[in-house]
C-alpha cells in the first residue's frame, strides 16, 4: 500500500462497530471542547488586561496628585486600585476556579467519551472529513505525513 492509498493513520481510523452518529457526537464534543479552550484563553487575556490596567492606575494616581486633583486621585486609589473584579476575587482566582472546575470537568468527560466510545481515538470525524475532501494523488493532499 502506498503512502497516498492509506485512508488515514491508525490513530485516526474508526474502530470497528463505531456508528456514524457516535463519530459525529464525538466530533461535536471535540468542537465544544475547542470552544472551551478558546474561552480559557480569553479568561487569561482578561486576567492580563485587568492586571495591566490596575498597574496603570498607579501612574494615574501620581499624575492626578501632581495636577492637584486629590479628590479624584483618592477615589481612583481607594475605590479602583486593587479592587476585586468579582466579589472576593481577582482575575487570577477566577482563572484558577475555571481551570480546576468547569475546564477540568469538560476535559475529563471528553476524554472519558473518547475512551469509552472510540478506544481513545481523537478527531475521527475530522479525519474522515479529510478523506472525503482531499484530492487523492495530488501534492499537498496526502493522507498522512
Amino acid at each position: 500500500m502506498t503512502h497516498d492509498e492509506r485512508s488515514t493513520d491508525e490513530e485516526h481510523s474508526r474502530p470497528t462497530n463505531v456508528a456514524d452518529t457516535t463519530v459525529e457526537a464525538l466530533g461535536e464534543l471535540s468542537k465544544a471542547l475547542g470552544t472551551i479552550h478558546r474561552v480559557r484563553g480569553h479568561l487569561y487575556s482578561a486576567h492580563q488586561l485587568v492586571g495591566g490596567a490596575d498597574l496603570t492606575l498607579d501612574r494615574v494616581v501620581e499624575l492626578l496628585r501632581r495636577g492637584g486633583h486629590d479628590e479624584v486621585a483618592d477615589r481612583v486609589e481607594h475605590e479602583l486600585l486593587g479592587r476585586n473584579v468579582l466579589p472576593g476575587r481577582w482575575t487570577f482566582q477566577i482563572v484558577e476556579e475555571f481551570d480546576d472546575g468547569y475546564y477540568a470537568a469538560f476535559q475529563e468527560i471528553e476524554h472519558f467519551a473518547r475512551e469509552t466510545l472510540a478506544g481513545g481515538r481523537r478527531h475521527l470525524y475530522e479525519a474522515e472529513m479529510k478523506q472525503r475532501r482531499r484530492t487523492h494523488g495530488m501534492p499537498g493532499h496526502e493522507a498522512t505525513p
